[in-house]
């Protein structure tokens, strides 16, 4: 698969990548919204994990950037994020998000994910 990550935490982003690398998948990652969603537009991801809170641009901004460009619908967005309170998630899946998974992310979760048609 095809996975982009959107993080700002250069570490958790960067070992995520790494993980992610060892499972065969190829992976891009942005340190902010904006790059983000410049990366996304250009790779075509088949997901992108993607933070809330994110400099320049936060995540709700970038799923709605993504939902309302057609070349990026196909996408699944996944929220990786601590903002786990009921609205959070409701903001969230509001935004275009459809799946949510809380800091730090289970691998099991995140393969499961990342599998076709999951």
């Amino acid at each position: 698969r095809r996975v982009l990550i959107i993080e700002d935490n250069v570490d958790a982003a960067d070992s995520l990548r790494d993980v992610l690398r060892c499972g065969e998948h190829e992976v891009e990652v942005a340190y902010n919204g904006r790059d983000g969603l410049a990366k996304a537009r250009v790779f075509r991801p088949d997901t992108v994990l993607c933070d809330f809170g994110l400099p320049e641009m936060d995540g709700y901004a970038v799923a709605r950037a993504i939902r309302a460009d057609e070349t990026l619908k196909h996408v699944r967005l996944v929220a990786v994020s601590g903002y786990t309170l009921p609205q959070d998630l409701e903001r969230a899946a509001k935004a275009g998000f459809e799946h949510h998974l809380s800091k730090p992310p289970s691998l099991d979760k995140l393969a499961d994910l990342l599998r076709p048609n999951p």
